[in-house]
This record gives structure tokens, sequence and C-alpha cells, in this order.
């Protein structure tokens, strides 16, 4: 498969078409084109779905004073995602040290390049938000906070020379140490999440809840149809037939029986409830 166009800050991904005109005793006409290429991510796929979740603790020390730890935990639905999406982060952050910390969250871009044996990395910054302060002794919960992802492109995986990675970073802001962070892999794909592609997804949850309450008015065994006598009675089925003169008429012009034999099931019953067999 083709890389993903991608313009890098080492390097690039880029295609195009080239096409030459020749003619005799004149100069070549000569013209280029550029294209674009997109290798499809679906995210769809169940590695891509699967919840990414993680926990760290952290125990501040000055000299000889150790004060409580400070302890992260993140969750969040799945791993991939298409750009112009919102990541619900679902996360809890308990502060028992004696200093004031700040809970944030950040999307990371990682361009790795690949030449002649050496390797260069560039780290860029996506998307962020930042939380509340927590003063010592608090906690703060965050239920689906949303962080939108911008217009930025698709993963690069099977590339031998360039990779482009992604990663959700949720992180404690300790002042005067280092901070406490969690890594949490992302895809960026090109094909967006199908509706009801998987349970994970915050769309299909949200349906199979609303829609709990049809099983609660749906009977066990479907009921059987009304009698025939309850429809149609005798008088209309023979009032409905047509004359024998008239039917004599229509087999002759259809050189065959055709009228008749809708007219004699027109209004017959249908099949008792018990003979429709239900396996198909």
């Amino acid at each position: 498969p083709l890389a993903t166009s991608f313009e890098g800050r080492h390097g690039s991904v880029r295609y195009w078409v080239k096409a030459e005109l020749h003619r005799p005793w004149l100069l070549p006409v000569k013209l280029k084109k550029e294209f674009t290429v997109f290798e499809h991510i679906d995210i769809n796929t169940p590695s891509l779905l699967s919840p990414q979740a993680g926990t760290k603790e952290k125990t501040l020390c000055c000299w000889f004073c150790t004060s409580g730890p400070i302890s992260l935990s993140a969750k969040i639905e799945r791993k991939g995602y298409t750009p112009g999406e919102s990541i619900q982060i679902f996360a809890e952050i308990e502060n028992c040290s004696s200093r004031v910390v700040v809970p944030k969250a950040a999307i990371y871009q990682t361009q790795a390049f690949y030449a002649k044996g050496k390797m260069k990395e560039v780290k860029q910054l996506v998307a962020n938000l930042r939380g509340e302060s927590l003063s010592s002794g608090k906690t703060e919960t965050w239920n689906g906070k949303v962080l939108k992802i911008p217009p930025v492109s698709p993963s690069i995986l099977d590339c031998s020379i360039i990779r482009v990675e992604y990663s959700l970073m949720v992180y404690v802001d300790i002042p005067g140490a280092m901070d406490l962070f969690l890594n949490l892999p992302l895809v960026i794909g090109t094909i967006p999440l199908h509706p009801f592609g998987s349970r994970t997804s915050s769309v299909s949850s949200q349906c199979s809840m609303n829609m709990n309450w049809l099983g609660l008015t749906l009977p066990e065994r479907p009921e059987a149809p009304p009698s025939y006598a309850e429809v149609v009675t005798e008088e209309q089925r023979q009032s409905s037939l047509p004359p024998i003169a008239a039917c004599d008429d229509f087999e002759r012009a259809l050189q065959g029986p055709l009228f008749a034999y809708i007219q004699e099931f027109r209004f017959l019953p249908p099949p008792l409830y018990s003979e429709v067999s239900t396996s198909d």
C-alpha cells in the first residue's frame, strides 16, 4: 500500500504524475501534476475499538519530609478516532500532597523520520485542555470531559521511512516536581465509526439505553391472527363471485380458466396460524 501524503519537518511523502509530448524539431512539452493519496484506516476494527486505560501514583519528597501521594486514573472509550471527533475522557485525580496541582490533558503528534540508519523525532501539540486546580486533600472527577480533535493528517503506521503517531496524555501539573502523566495511544483514521459498529461507542450505547423499553412491550409469543369469519362473511364472499356467463366470456378471451382461478381464491381464508412455519 502507498503511504498517506504528508508534509513533515524533516521529510515528506508526495505523489505526482509527469507527462511529456515529444515533437519533431521542437522542444518537448512537459507537464507535472501532483495528487494526494490516503491510506485508509478503518477505526471500526476490533483493535481500535478497545478501551484504553491506565493508573499511576506519585509520592512527593522534600529532603526528609514526605507528603501523601498524588494518584491519577484515566480511561477513554476506544483507541481509534477520526479528525473532528471529540474524545470523552473519564478520569479521577486525588491530591493527598501538600501542594496545589492542576489536572490537564493533551493530544500529541509524533513524527519519526528514518534514513541511513538514523532517526529524527518531532513531537507537536495538537490540542489540550485544563481542569480545575486541586488543593491538598481534594479530588476531581472527569465524567466524559470533551477534547476535540482538530483537522490533522491520519496516522502513518506502515511506511518504512516516516511514521506519524498520536497519543492522549492525561497528566497532573505539579509545581516544583516532575509531572505525573499517563500516555494513552491513539490512531487517527480515515473511515469514521459506524453508529452500531461497537458497544463501546457512545452512539450505540445511548441507542441501546433508549431502546430497552421495547423489550418490555413485546410478548414472548406472537398472537394468532383473527379468524376469517370475523373479517369476511359468507354473504360478502358469495356476492363478490362473478356470474357464470361472465366467467365463460373471460375464459374464452383469455384462452383458459385463469380469471376464474383468481376469483375462486380471492376470498379464501388464509392458512391457519399453526400451519405457518416459524423456522424461517
